[in-house]
């Protein structure tokens, strides 16, 4: 009993060891959700490729619209935004299990700000650096849930969706 429950417990300590990076080198996911924005809610899809065993490079697509009122008249905006993105994942410096996903890095993006042309308030599109540090978890080898704050954006705030492993 003894021996099967030293064995048992070397297992498991092997495999928090050993823990690597939900997305590998070379292998890519989908990410799809909303967002929170004093803008809006975003609607974003985006896509993550893993470059190195902790290090992702990636690109997203969001859409939000609005209603903004300036000198006692309502106006309605529209926010296109594209950008691209690095993370670092901690899964292996930290020894996280697999089904879990911590990472942090930076985004630069363009946001196309549509608005009336008789709107004389400040928004205009501009070229956009942030940061994030988010987590996900794998609910199954290929379906996660995605959680991420970030600032220094027109996508301040933070997103939530899901993420689908190619």
């Amino acid at each position: 009993m003894k021996k099967q429950l030293l064995i048992l417990s070397f297992l498991l300590f092997s495999s928090l060891i050993y823990a690597q990076s939900p997305i590998a080198k070379g292998e890519s996911q989908i990410n799809a959700g909303l967002g929170l924005s004093s803008w809006g809610v975003p609607v974003y899809i985006g896509f993550d490729h893993g470059v190195h065993p902790d290090i992702t490079v990636g690109g997203e697509l969001s859409y939000r619209s609005y209603s903004d009122k300036y000198a006692n008249v309502n106006y309605d905006h529209s926010v296109i935004g594209i950008s691209g993105n690095g993370n670092y994942h901690f899964n292996r410096v930290l020894e996280i299990p697999k089904n879990w996903d911590f990472y942090a890095g930076l985004n630069l993006g363009f946001y196309i700000w549509n608005s009336p042309s008789d709107y004389h308030g400040s928004h205009s599109s501009e070229l956009g650096l942030g940061a994030q540090v988010g987590g996900r978890y794998y609910f199954s080898d290929k379906i996660g849930l995605n959680l991420e704050f970030g600032g220094g954006n027109a996508f301040s705030g933070g997103k939530i969706g899901l993420t689908f492993k190619l």
